[in-house]
């Protein structure tokens, strides 16, 4: 220890307890000396990794009642002594001190530190007995540079693909914050993306500005590496980061294109179409340039179906774009290959629908003796039958032999994996189920099936007396039949109904029922009150149609 910092007050015995303690040992007090040990500690002192001006320590007192009162310190570094009287006391954190409220700062900036460099630390603690502890070389103050880099690229374009890298190194200055240029110090800057470029070793200059030499044929998306390490009494530490190239200067083109259709059903394909020309060089057709197109979902190119289209002398190009079964998809794009091609403000593109294989279900059918036909179905996606789907049309269609000439007879809006009801008017006959293409799901039928009945018919109906007297009965005969066989022959069996319209009323009103004779004749009567007309029917069994009205028959009331 030099003369010029040993303490005067201390007896010989303090100072002979020191050598025997060796470097980073504690200093204590007289009696402490004698044999008591000190009832204070002092911990590690550590240079704050942000503030390089400040460090921070634990001091403590084991006697009870006790606290510390002081913490001080000695930095040495060289011949060079600089004094700390205070360590403050962190409020917030009982034991702890340090200068991060107010760091030490270069004597340049108003401080007491002359130069830069590393300084050991010696920390004194005293409590409110007037116990007294140092601890020589208790840490390292880094009073050193912090390095940054700022680091940046030139913009290539589509007819110059070079960029340069540029940046600038600096320091901060511990406790003023002062950032200051680093100078003549090498940069390693690497092009990262495959395969990587060797590694560059620009200097700074007296601003710490440094510049690469250029890299060719760079594209956008590249990845660059800019790094600087140094361990000096002036800069300590590492700045470094991986940029990616993000700006260039886009050569705008224009690009006009159309599809031949709007809906691709399963097996078809459609067919893209267009010219690509220069607008910077009155629109003259650019040749050889590349365009990705293909089926798109919201406006964005799906990469796995895409295809390279390469244009022709005249800029000209065709593409061809198939069914994706199983793929959603609602539009085309086009996107250029070169990364230094835009469209602009332009999209290029339009609506390109890919409905999905489909097909119905039948679940169940009837035909009722009204000639009603009721179809029950369930509409699915063939490859993924929990797809959700909008509303979608389900038709009911007959044919006369199962084949050819089927026309509609009813319709019903289908939902998804839900059974719906489909009913139309039909006289038998062969029928089915289908869904027509959509842009959702394509054309599908169900399973064709046959419904039948017998025909009927009242025949040779007639109303009397004519005239009837006010209150009697009013008696209408007429003959039942079906037709079976390929003829007309007389049917014994089922109900028929007798029914009334009186003068001036649209309303007809059943007035009786009954069965038909074997040999399928008609007799029913009812009381006659006003003038009216009269009228037969026969509403039909499981196997036949109700008949159509008998012949009306009209009789005057007196």
């Amino acid at each position: 220890m030099r003369a010029d910092r040993r303490r005067t007050t201390a007896p010989l015995a303090t100072a002979l307890a020191a050598v025997l303690l060796g470097a980073g040992g504690a200093v204590a007090t007289p009696a402490q000396a004698a044999g008591t040990p000190s009832p204070l500690g002092i911990g590690p002192a550590v240079t704050d990794s942000y503030q390089r001006g400040a460090f921070g320590v634990s001091a403590w007192t084991d006697t009870p009642g006790a606290t510390v009162t002081k913490v001080s310190a000695t930095l040495r570094r060289g011949d060079t002594v600089v004094e700390v009287p205070s360590v403050p006391a962190y409020a917030w954190d009982k034991g702890r001190f340090g200068l991060g409220q107010a760091p030490l700062k270069l004597t340049e900036d108003g401080g007491t530190v002359p130069a830069l460099g590393r300084y050991a630390i010696d920390v004194t603690a005293t409590d409110s007995l007037g116990n007294t502890l140092t601890r020589t070389d208790a840490g390292v103050l880094d009073f050193t540079l912090r390095p940054q880099l700022d680091f940046a690229f030139s913009a290539p374009g589509w007819d110059d693909r070079t960029t340069v890298p540029t940046g600038t190194l600096t320091g901060v200055q511990p406790g003023s914050g002062d950032v200051v240029p680093i100078t003549g110090r090498t940069v390693d800057v690497q092009r990262r993306t495959p395969p990587a470029s060797p590694v560059q070793s620009p200097v700074t200059d007296a601003t710490g500005t440094f510049t690469g030499e250029a890299y060719q044929d760079v594209r956008p998306g590249d990845e660059f590496r800019v790094a600087y390490t140094e361990d000096s009494e002036e800069v300590h530490g590492s700045a470094g980061y991986t940029r990616t190239l993000y700006t260039w200067r886009p050569h705008v083109v224009t690009v006009k294109a159309a599809a031949d259709r709007t809906r691709v059903l399963p097996g078809q394909q459609a067919t893209v179409a267009g010219r690509m020309t220069d607008p910077a060089r009155g629109a003259a057709p650019l040749a050889g340039q590349q365009l990705q197109i293909g089926p798109a979902r919201g406006g964005s190119l799906d990469p796995v179906f895409a295809k390279v289209v390469t244009t022709d002398a005249d800029g000209r190009f065709t593409a061809r774009i198939p069914s994706l079964p199983g793929q959603y998809i609602d539009s085309w794009t086009a996107v250029p290959v070169d990364p230094y091609q835009s469209f602009g403000t332009a999209s290029v593109g339009g609506r390109l629908a890919m409905p999905q294989e489909a097909r119905v279900l039948l679940n169940s059918r009837s035909l009722a003796a009204d000639a009603t036909v009721t179809a029950t179905g369930t509409l699915r996606a063939t490859y993924d039958p929990e797809a959700s789907f909008g509303p979608e049309p389900l038709l009911l269609e007959v044919s006369s032999d199962g084949r050819s000439g089927w026309r509609r007879i009813g319709s019903a809006t289908a939902d998804r994996s839900y059974a719906t009801t489909v009913r139309g008017s039909s006289r038998g006959g062969w029928y089915r189920l289908r869904h027509p293409a959509t842009d959702a799901l394509g054309d599908a039928v169900s399973n064709t099936f046959r419904l039948v009945r017998t025909e009927t018919r009242i025949t040779g109906a007639n109303a009397g007396p004519e005239p009837v007297r006010k209150g009697a009965y009013a008696t209408m005969t007429g003959t039942l039949q079906h037709y079976t066989n390929h003829s007309w022959r007389t049917f014994g069996s089922g109900s028929v109904a007798l029914q009334f319209q009186a003068r001036g009323s649209t309303a007809w009103r059943q007035v009786a029922t009954g069965r038909p004779a074997a040999d399928g004749k008609i007799s029913l009567r009812a009381k006659a009150t006003v003038d009216g007309t009269w009228r037969l029917r026969y509403y039909g069994d499981a196997t036949h149609f109700t008949s159509p009205f008998s012949w009306a028959d009209y009789l005057d009331v007196r």
